[in-house]
């Protein structure tokens, strides 16, 4: 395990995730503390989402028009206004150099100390956690830490090769049974909520999700010890210095 690094010593944060929505269950509360703290958070998303909800008569290339505009409007609940999307296929996210090359200029041009991210790894107790796009995403931004994004000689007459090359002092992964490291957001979470409601498109009862992720993060919170009504979002931290 890594050490978390505390907020005075973060300038920059990006979190990569495979679909819009996938911050807001992970770490939308965390990403509101460090708003608040005046930390630089940025958003950098793989797909657009375009094989999620559950209305059939909405086109795919509509759907993916609509969750950018329900991320944005999410990130902006918790102060996060600049969003990088990379465009690839919902459910055909795989961590080859394509991916790894994308993540990569987003890590170089954004330049942050800390990265946040999925599990590279299927947990076998969380189907919906472990979906293959949420493994391959955490995959590739491992892989764009290190070795690529530091790496001066990676992607040689790429786009990336531009951009000076950077490197990233811790990764903190998003839930997962080894997840030790915790986040208090009893005070932000009004405000997660409100950005996971943003997502219109993938509720189909907004007010039962409410409830089922409230009990959740409560729990996440009393079973690291934290007092009654309390909650928290957890991390594996990753030094990577």
């Amino acid at each position: 395990m890594g050490r978390m690094m505390d907020f005075s010593e973060i300038e920059r944060v990006l979190v990569v995730t495979a679909h819009p929505d996938d911050v807001d269950f992970g770490a939308a509360g965390t990403v509101a503390n460090m708003t608040d703290a005046g930390i630089e958070v940025v958003y950098c998303l793989v797909t657009d989402g375009q094989a999620g909800g559950f209305d059939h008569s909405i086109p795919r290339t509509e759907m993916a028009a609509i969750r950018r505009e329900e991320q944005t409007k999410a990130a902006a609940e918790v102060g996060v206004t600049r969003l990088i999307f990379l465009g690839h296929m919902d459910g055909e996210a795989v961590a080859d150099m394509q991916l790894r090359h994308d993540i990569s200029a987003a890590i170089r041009e954004v330049r942050p100390q800390v990265v946040i991210t999925q599990n590279p790894v299927r947990n076998l107790d969380s189907t919906y956690g472990s979906h293959p796009d949420h493994i391959a995403t955490g995959e590739a931004t491992m892989c764009a830490v290190y070795p690529d994004a530091r790496n001066p000689f990676a992607f040689a007459g790429q786009p990336c090769a531009e951009l000076d090359d950077w490197a990233v002092d811790e990764v903190w992964v998003m839930l997962g049974a080894d997840a030790h490291d915790f986040i208090d957001i009893t005070s932000q979470l009004d405000r997660k909520i409100r950005a996971l409601r943003c997502h219109e498109s993938q509720h189909r009862d907004p007010d039962a999700m409410e409830e089922r992720v409230r009990a959740w993060w409560k729990s996440i919170a009393a079973e690291r010890g934290r007092p009654e009504n309390t909650s928290a979002e957890v991390f594996r931290v990753v030094d990577t210095r």
